[in-house]
């Protein structure tokens, strides 16, 4: 088997474009200082030129962290730079890995040579990374290369605990997990061969702050450890601030800007960069509106799984009004997308009881005009084989509403989505995009309220900001009540008007925004929110960009 990698001496030196590469850290950083050196990377998938040139220099045994808007590339160069790119892709540049050339072009079997004990590629949605047929303990049992079954098993627990999950999901499906647990256990199975460079695709991206924190500060302490290089794919630019050596910033297929963490956050040089800047700011204070009647109202509720050592939802009672934000949080496991289910009807309580008003003063069943849910992973809850145009015609008609080219297109300007998508499927959007087709389908049948189980949890600060503003807007306009579901409690005191708080299946808090989120009475309230990442200092005056 022809190995996929060549020395640099047998190759010669990366050719270098002045013009285009900024070298991360110093200046003077040679080969041998980083993990990966990319020059002119261009992907091409049919006719469309995706990335336009990529220039690379990651520093061995540092992080840097790859930001940037959904769709601008970043996904697209962590799964060439892993050998993961579609086979009918076709691209191109030259690839340093750990001082050795990488023919970026080379088969599925040179590339299996590199990825586990070289290269790791953490996926961002563990939904499609994770076999359902498996057992989570025997899927990160596989990528060990070394020790006997029962060795493997115990390691396979031991990295269960360290990503924060009891040893016991071992012997549990993914089916079985809650979307953060999953994510969990997919990056317990990428830490499991032991790689040098681990590439983390939105690693956090379905997890509580807490959790977040506990899984970052591990592959923190993991690359301190075994000297291990982390390149950390985010949109969320305060956890890469935070978390990264260095930064390099993306927009359409091109890399924008790159520096080490402090000089790009303190002294950005692009105004796309001070864009991204202020966009994490957030949507700012809003006047509140008057709070309405009440629109949903869940008495005592109470859900038990077969074979789950407690109840999912243990005696869950809530309201939430017209004109309302309700956020509910919680850590991953909590019990909180078990109690959006329950609202829906997706979901039936062994006892307890959910009710809304019809208008006339009674209360009545959910219908889809009471309630529509927005589910946390978009990548489920589209089908893959209609275009976007095809999905929202469905909702609209399902609604008994006019599916014309009008009412389809103010659906998608709601969302901040253009009119070419409209012919796109979901195979061929954004994480990001097809998030907001999936929110633009649930407000189809104009409901009075809307559940967002971490609706916004997957886009990056500009569309998220956009996606906010939205819903605030709609909230004003319609007197819609919205049910806010997501671990991001900075978002939650920026958008609710009311806050529960939720362990365990059970609410622990509740009260006001502000005197759940700046006087918190419970010990995990106090927790959860201390991890939050600090907000970011940032000097937006319009500095000109250095050359």
């Amino acid at each position: 088997m022809k190995d996929n990698r060549q020395s640099v001496a047998q190759q010669g030196e990366i050719p270098q474009d002045s013009n285009t590469t900024t070298t991360l850290g110093q200046g003077s950083e040679s080969l041998q200082a980083t993990a990966i050196t990319l020059r002119g990377l261009k992907v091409r998938i049919g006719d469309a030129e995706l990335l336009h040139g990529v220039d690379l220099d990651i520093v061995r045994g540092e992080t840097t962290a790859i930001v940037g808007e959904s769709g601008s590339g970043k996904s697209l160069t962590a799964k060439a730079l892993a050998g993961l790119l579609p086979r009918y892709a076709h691209v191109q540049g030259s690839y340093s890995l750990l001082g050795e050339m990488v023919n970026l072009a080379g088969s599925g079997r040179s590339w299996r040579a590199l990825r586990g004990g070289a290269i790791v590629w953490l996926p961002q949605d563990p939904f499609s990374s994770l076999d359902p047929l498996h057992t989570c303990g025997t899927q990160i049992a596989v990528g060990m290369r070394e020790g006997s079954r029962a060795e493997r098993r115990d390691r396979a627990r031991r990295l269960l605990t360290d990503v924060g999950l009891d040893a016991g999901v071992a012997d549990r499906y993914p089916h079985e997990l809650s979307g953060g647990m999953r994510q969990r256990v997919a990056i317990a199975a990428a830490l499991a061969p032991q790689p040098q460079v681990l590439i983390a695709d939105e690693p956090t991206t379905a997890l509580d702050a807490q959790m977040q924190s506990g899984v970052l500060d591990l592959l923190g302490r993991l690359r301190d450890e075994r000297q291990l290089t982390l390149v950390l794919i985010t949109h969320d630019l305060a956890l890469a601030a935070q978390r990264a050596d260095h930064l390099a910033v993306f927009r359409d297929g091109r890399v924008v800007e790159t520096g080490s963490r402090d000089d790009i956050i303190r002294h950005p040089r692009t105004a796309y960069t001070r864009e991204l800047l202020a966009a994490h700011a957030g949507i700012g204070e809003m006047e509140r509106p008057a709070i309405g009647s009440v629109v949903v109202r869940a008495d005592h509720l109470v859900k038990r799984f077969a074979g789950a050592p407690r109840p999912a939802v243990d005696d869950v009672s809530l309201t939430v009004h017209a004109g309302e934000i309700f956020g509910l949080v919680g850590a991953s496991g909590s019990g909180k997308s078990t109690v959006a289910r329950c609202l829906v009807n997706l979901e039936r309580p062994d006892s307890g009881d959910v009710r809304y008003t019809d208008g006339k003063g009674g209360m009545t069943g959910w219908s889809m005009h009471v309630a529509q849910l927005v589910f946390q992973n978009p990548y489920q809850s589209l089908n893959p084989t209609m275009t976007v145009r095809q999905t929202l015609a469905e909702a609209l008609r399902a609604s008994g509403s006019p599916a014309d080219d009008a009412h389809i297109r103010k659906l998608l300007d709601v969302v901040g989505l253009e009119a070419e998508y409209l012919d796109r499927k979901p195979g061929t959007l954004s994480g990001g995009q097809c998030q907001r087709v999936a929110i633009a389908r649930a407000l189809a049948p104009q409901p009075k309220l809307l559940v967002a189980d971490e609706a916004v949890t997957a886009l990056d600060a500009n569309v998220q900001r956009h996606v906010l503003e939205t819903l605030l807007s709609l909230r004003e306009r319609t007197d819609l009540a919205i049910l806010f579901i997501s671990h991001d409690l900075d978002t939650v005191r920026r958008i609710a008007d009311r806050i529960a708080v939720m362990v365990d299946g059970r609410i622990i808090e509740e009260g006001s925004t502000a005197e759940v989120m700046d006087h918190p009475k419970h010990e995990y309230t106090r927790k959860l929110i201390a991890s939050v990442p600090q907000a970011l200092s940032v000097n937006l005056a319009g500095e000109e960009c250095r050359r």
